[in-house]
């Protein structure tokens, strides 16, 4: 009888994760439980780390090449998610999501043109699109959820005058964890399709959808063929060190994905394709033991919240390792990460970061051991004593 594998978020001490140099760990002082930015509290799932150790024994670290990420995340899509659309020949290695997102924005949209986004939103999204010279335009959310009549007033908006549009979509959300249906799907590549809108999907979290939930790949929806998904093991195998993303293409955009330039290519590091195709490839049931990890940590989250600071109103994520808190109700004002961070020595996200609706809420990254979870809430609640 197989032994699971056990739960990778109780793996490693407090001590244990102080020693890392990563962003997490070294933006803030030794006395700052750092629950914000996306990094889980996890070790190398095995397969990657052998993968890599192989790599560096024969001194494999020059320049990548062939479709070894493209087919392992192929196998990976066919088997979890049903899907046929990843074929190495649809697909182009971009050095990761959000770069990849910006090469795929400028094969549809110029200067001056719209970027559609979904309020409150992952912050780059606004940085990044407004870097390249588009405007960013808003729909927000709806309880936490696409609304298509916000949506459809962005698009008319985005597309007046004639100009070009895309609509960079977050699925599943961040920061609200949500995961769109099928049928959400399929009306937004209706709604994109009326309006000559360009679909770009951040799928970064695709793999991490809690028991509860189904991923839907965009690409998989009636009437998103000319859609670009980027997708990437980095959230899921815990791999931003290691850079390396996929775009892949509709098969009514492939023509557009091949006049992306060549040296976009150059950017992802070998290793980091290797630890990705390892990942995919090899680390399945390391992903399972980690979807049950934070199935549990969620549960516990609701539950701390619930008895220690019942003012903080919130939805169980069902993707994604992170938790959208509404803190309106403490009297913290618009930036209550900031007041968590200075009373209760707490490090969570700020909510104005991710624009339109975010004001008084934070994010919390609960991919971190229970025991670690727990003193961030008591942290949270000591802030308001």
């Amino acid at each position: 009888m197989t032994t699971p594998p056990e739960n990778p978020l109780r793996q490693l001490s407090l001590d244990t994760l102080r020693l890392r140099t990563s962003m997490k760990w070294r933006a803030y002082p030794p006395d700052v439980l750092p629950l914000w930015v996306a990094e889980m509290d996890v070790p190398v799932p095995e397969p990657v780390a052998e993968a890599l150790a192989d790599a560096l024994a024969i001194g494999d670290t020059g320049y990548p090449t062939g479709t070894a990420y493209a087919d392992a995340l192929d196998a990976f899509a066919r088997e979890r998610w049903g899907f046929e659309g990843v074929r190495a020949e649809r697909t182009a290695i971009v050095p990761d999501v959000m770069l990849g997102v910006v090469e795929v924005l400028k094969l549809f949209t110029g200067t001056g043109d719209a970027v559609v986004v979904n309020t409150p939103v992952y912050p780059p999204f606004y940085a990044f699109v407004e870097h390249m010279d588009r405007r960013v335009v808003g729909a927000p959310l709806s309880g936490g959820r696409l609304d298509l009549g916000a949506l459809e007033s962005a698009f008319r908006e985005a597309v007046a005058g004639g100009r070009r549009a895309a609509y960079l979509l977050c699925s599943p959300h961040n920061p609200t964890g949500a995961v769109h249906t099928r049928a959400e799907l399929a009306d937004v590549a209706k709604l994109a399709h009326a309006y000559r809108v360009r679909v770009v999907a951040d799928e970064i979290h695709a793999p991490l959808v809690l028991p509860g939930a189904t991923f839907v790949p965009y690409l998989s929806v009636p009437g998103a063929e000319n859609g670009v998904s980027l997708m990437s093991a980095s959230k899921a195998w815990n791999l931003a060190g290691l850079k390396a993303a996929l775009a892949v293409a509709g098969p009514e955009a492939v023509a557009d994905l091949a006049r992306m330039p060549e040296e976009v290519s150059h950017g992802p590091s070998h290793l980091g394709i290797i630890a990705h195709a390892a990942a995919l490839r090899h680390g399945g049931g390391w992903l399972d033991a980690l979807l049950a990890g934070l199935d549990e940590n969620r549960q516990l989250l609701a539950e701390l919240l619930a008895r220690q600071l019942p003012g903080v109103r919130h939805r169980s994520p069902e993707g994604t390792y992170l938790a959208w808190l509404d803190c309106r109700e403490l009297g913290l004002g618009d930036d209550p990460a900031a007041a968590f961070l200075e009373r209760g020595r707490v490090a969570l996200s700020g909510g104005t970061a991710f624009g339109a609706g975010g004001a008084g809420h934070v994010r919390l990254n609960l991919a971190t051991s229970p025991e670690l979870l727990a003193e961030g809430v008591r942290r949270m609640a000591a802030a308001l004593d």
